[in-house]
């Protein structure tokens, strides 16, 4: 199988501080802001956006971990026994703007299970969604609102994010 790097360490870091400015410019700032990251990488994805915020703006914003995976519509098996992983929110998210982190954007299930976990815990005022890669492809009426890059990409194409804190190195790779 034949793979392209197409975001190396340098390329990440560069995106996810472009990010940090739209989040900010788009919200004016980050008060009564949450970044929550999904279930695994977007974690490690929104805790580099709140250090970078940090960094550019002086100000904290609150960082959660959210698991999809009761929520999600592919797992079909009723035998089969998922891996829980816990949601962690670490401020109420009724009438604040949640910004939702995923690693990759591709057919919309991911973040549609991920709204409505939060809509379980709360009614935010308003969800935003920042994605280091968007692929296309969807299934679901479901857009980005921060993209690291757009990478058109054929369905039999995978795309793969590696994230230093759980693969041991930072970059994006298309595998054909």
């Amino acid at each position: 199988m034949a793979e392209k790097v197409i975001l190396d360490e340098a390329a990440i870091r560069r995106a996810l501080t472009r990010i940090a400015h739209e989040i900010l410019e788009r919200n004016k700032g980050v008060e009564n802001c949450i970044l929550v990251g999904i279930h695994t990488r977007g974690i490690f994805l929104a805790q580099r956006l709140a250090e970078r915020i940090r960094r550019i703006e002086g100000e904290s914003v609150p960082v959660g971990e959210l698991d999809i995976t009761l929520y999600r519509d592919d797992l079909t098996e009723k035998t089969e026994q998922p891996q829980v992983r816990g949601t962690v929110l670490p401020v109420e998210i009724h009438g604040k703007t949640v910004i939702l982190v995923d690693d990759v954007l591709y057919t919309g299930r991911t973040v549609r299970a991920a709204m409505d976990a939060l809509i379980d815990r709360g009614r935010p005022r308003q969800i935003q969604l920042a994605v280091l890669v968007d692929r296309g492809h969807r299934e679901l009426p479901i857009r980005s609102d921060f993209v690291g890059k757009n990478v058109p990409t054929s369905k039999d194409e995978i795309v793969h994010v590696a994230v230093m804190e759980q693969d041991g190195k930072d970059q994006v790779v298309i595998h054909k």
